[in-house]
């Protein structure tokens, strides 16, 4: 029976969303299957594509070309998830092949090499034909000897499986393992002809006699169980005490962490009603989305881990979504301690093959449980029972890279697909979500007091005009440093927030007012002091501090400015006897940073925590009785409707992190401008009022979430390419669009050049898309042609940052 293939194909110049008919060879019918890679032919070339459905008759009408092999022994995207990519690429105007390809681990977007291995138990004659007595055979000699369409149909049978090979990135882990080879017997034997100086393989000997006959140790277990050397194990092997094996093993990202097991704690009332709203919707089987809004510390994590422990009573898979690397070790720690085993880890600092390694866990349902960020929404689950993103305001749940994605839109997708609730948490939600909980698009529930009863910490809005008027032109005011300085004292801790990494952010000279700017970009850069050098947060270009002004050749620098690094300097002048542990992304570089970090501050091995916003959120350490913010006012001044929202969040957030074990918290927020709102309803831990006047302002002033957003970004080399482009964009948004639809721009965005490149912007706002959608689609078509040559036009539907 003929078969024919319908491919998304990746096309380098010219992308399309339509797939394309491919015919299925004969030596591969009913072997395919939907959800598989292959290699077809496309024009002179051999491309890689997507197998979306397999038909009996084709669209096309000639002679179709056939599939020239497969890529995988089995789907790597599920129905559902493929499913998914059709429809996110129509939503965030994107392609396809890129939304598919985002659902995978970097190691099967690579160049790689396959081998196939038998699966244990297998030595039927004809397999051992085609292994050659051997335990793995390529893809290139399966291909070779044409033993490809039997392979497919062993593993199939499960008699074969496969493994990725990538090189210079990533490759299966194998260890040595030994088994005894030797009888109790045969043990006494040969314990009664050892001289009494063999006094190591005596004690192999014994350790022989007492493990079971079918245990495969470690090198790593004999030396650490038994300390029994490798050279000794070799002995054994040359002896026939044992017999050896390179057996495959999983890269553990948590190995050598000890996870203390935990049980359910006992629900308060708030956390017991949440948690039967929810565990309804799983038990029916039926969709919903819960806005859990939970003051800080009132439980809501433990509602988390209650709600999946039900999850996987009933044999179903859960996802729990954080938004920064930096909470995912505390939160792994937890799911650890609940559910063992059964948990994924899944974020960004995880190595090549980790990231592989956790993908298959969860794909072969090894790992039930899948906690990570932003990229883990697409993981391979099946019969998925509750999605829960976690801080669900935080705009590090959208992609800036296409396809421009928001984890929330994906998770709610998934949990219709699959007919399960999504709990999306936070302290402070977004005005977006609340919005859509205020219209019953949500379900609001919430948990209005601290776990352990605490009270809220009290928080203290300081003036930094008066200090300044004071003569105190540091970054602590005197009520700040006395906090600080009793804290010490009574071995208490202390967290401060910085929102800016850097020793300054910009030097100036002071004979002409120059300022040192990037040579890619229209931006100051920042001094650091721990390389002596300038860098640029946005391009990466670094260099020296100038001795001398480029434009005056004087040498009166003045540093202007703070970031974490003079911050830190600071305080050990004022405290030179505090410990202190600084984090930020220059000292979160290396994979397991962010861990090491909170682990010490954890033990106690600091005094103060100094950091940026990762710091903000999440932690949750008994001792901390003293939360400071250096800045208030740093996130108010950006150009973004959003920048009093972020604000908030962010002082509500790093408030909480005070008092919540039995030591009673308190805040200092040090600001310029104390008698800003979004300031004043933080101070009074007041989520209602600062909602009901935000709402209010974004209502007067026509922004989400009483509008829908779209930008439109437009960047070349050439600056008058650029804005020619964006002005023909504007003419026919403006020529097609009518009714309530309104367009801000173009304009240069607030950055102008970044990299060499020269960006301009234009904002669309609208109530219903009427005809937007076509129009973008044919933006985006058209769009392929520019960016071949170098000019990229961007298209973010929500987008979360405008700069």
């Amino acid at each position: 029976m003929k078969q024919i293939a319908k491919v998304v194909v990746d096309v380098p110049v010219m992308q399309t969303n339509q797939p394309y008919d491919y015919a299925i060879p004969p030596t591969l019918i009913d072997r395919l299957q939907v959800g598989m890679r292959v290699e077809v032919p496309f024009g002179p070339r051999h491309i890689q594509g997507f197998i979306v459905a397999i038909v009996n008759e084709p669209d096309f009408e000639g002679e179709l070309k056939e599939i020239i092999r497969p890529l995988d022994l089995e789907p790597v995207l599920t129905k559902e998830l493929l499913q998914l990519g059709e429809d996110m690429a129509d939503q965030v105007y994107a392609y396809r092949i890129h939304c598919y390809q985002t659902m995978l681990p970097p190691v099967m977007k690579a160049k790689y090499e396959k081998e196939f291995y038998l699966l244990d138990g297998h030595q039927a004659e004809d397999v051992q034909i085609v292994f050659q007595g051997e335990d793995v055979i390529s893809w290139d000699r399966a291909l070779e000897i044409e033993a490809l369409p039997q392979l497919l149909e062993w593993k199939k049978q499960n008699i074969v499986d496969i493994r990725y090979l990538v090189k210079s990135k990533a490759r299966v882990k194998k260890k040595t393992v030994y088994q005894k080879n030797i009888s109790p017997s045969e043990i006494e034997e040969e314990m009664n002809q050892l001289s009494k100086q063999a006094k190591s393989q005596r004690a192999l000997l014994e350790v022989l006699m007492a493990i079971e006959p079918e245990a495969w140790l470690t090198r790593e277990q004999f030396r650490e169980q038994f300390d029994i050397m490798p050279r000794t194990l070799q002995i054994a092997v040359e002896k026939g005490w044992m017999i050896t094996e390179d057996k495959e093993v999983y890269r553990d990202p948590l190995k050598n962490r000890h996870f203390a097991q935990t049980e359910a704690k006992v629900l308060n009332e708030g956390q017991q009603i949440a948690y039967q709203a929810v565990k309804e919707k799983i038990d029916s089987n039926q969709h919903d989305v819960f806005l859990l809004k939970g003051v800080t510390g009132s439980g809501k994590t433990e509602v988390y881990l209650q709600l999946i422990g039900e999850v996987l009573a009933q044999n179903k898979t859960a996802l729990m979504l954080v938004p920064e690397i930096a909470l995912t070790p505390q939160m792994v720690h937890q799911f650890k301690g609940r559910f063992g085993g059964e948990v994924a880890v899944m974020h960004s600092r995880l190595s090549t093959g980790e990231k592989y390694d956790e993908w298959r866990k969860i794909k072969r349902g090894e790992a039930r449980v899948v906690v990570g960020a932003r990229s883990s929404i697409f993981s391979p689950v099946e019969n998925l029972g509750i999605v829960i993103i976690d801080e669900e305001h935080e705009t590090t749940y959208k992609q800036e890279e296409n396809p421009k994605y928001h984890a929330r839109n994906v998770a709610i997708y998934r949990a219709k697909y699959n007919h399960c609730p999504v709990v999306l948490g936070s302290a402070t939600p977004s005005l977006e979500s609340r919005a859509r909980a205020q219209k019953n698009v949500f379900h609001l529930l919430e948990l209005t007091e601290r776990a352990n009863q605490q009270a809220m910490p009290d928080v203290r809005i300081i003036d930094m005009r008066e200090e300044f008027q004071s003569n105190n032109r540091g970054n602590f005011s005197q009520i700040l440093q006395d906090k600080i300085r009793d804290r010490i004292d009574k071995k208490e801790q202390t967290v401060l927030l910085l929102n800016k990494r850097g020793y300054s952010s910009f030097i100036m000279c002071r004979d002409c007012g120059y300022v040192h700017e990037c040579p890619n970009c229209d931006i100051s850069m920042t001094f650091h002091m721990d390389t002596k050098g300038m860098k640029c947060h946005y391009c990466g270009h670094e260099e020296p501090v100038p001795n001398r002004c480029p434009k005056c050749q004087g040498n009166q620098f003045r540093y202007y400015g703070t970031g974490t690094q003079k911050v830190e300097s600071e305080l050990q002048e004022l405290f030179p006897d505090a410990r202190i542990i600084r984090m930020d992304v220059d000292t979160t570089r290396k994979k397991g940073d962010h861990e090491r970090l909170l682990a010490a501050f954890g033990r106690g091995d600091a005094d103060i925590l100094l950091g940026t916003q990762m710091i903000a959120k999440g932690l949750d350490f008994p001792n901390i009785t003293l939360v400071g913010v250096i800045n208030a006012d740093t996130s108010l001044s950006l150009p973004d409707f959003r920048s009093s929202e972020k604000t908030f969040q962010l002082l509500t957030q790093v408030s909480g992190r005070a008092g919540r074990s039995d030591l009673v918290g308190e805040v200092i927020v040090q600001s310029f401008n104390p008698d800003h709102y979004a300031i004043r309803y933080a101070q009074n831990h007041n989520y209602d009022g600062f909602y009901r006047q935000e709402m209010a302002l974004r209502h007067q002033s026509g922004y989400p979430p009483y509008y829908f957003t779209t930008q439109i970004t437009v960047s070349d080399l050439d600056e008058k390419k650029a804005q020619t482009k964006i002005y023909e964009i504007n003419a026919k948004l403006r020529n097609k669009l009518e009714g309530q639809t309104i367009i801000l721009g173009p304009s240069r965005s607030s950055i102008a050049r970044m990299n060499n490149r020269y960006y301009f912007q234009l904002l669309i706002k609208y109530k219903q898309k009427e005809n937007l959608h076509e129009v973008l689609k044919e933006i985006l078509d058209a769009s392929q042609k520019d960016n071949a040559k170098g000019l990229y036009i961007s298209i973010d539907t929500e987008p979360v940052n405008f700069f």
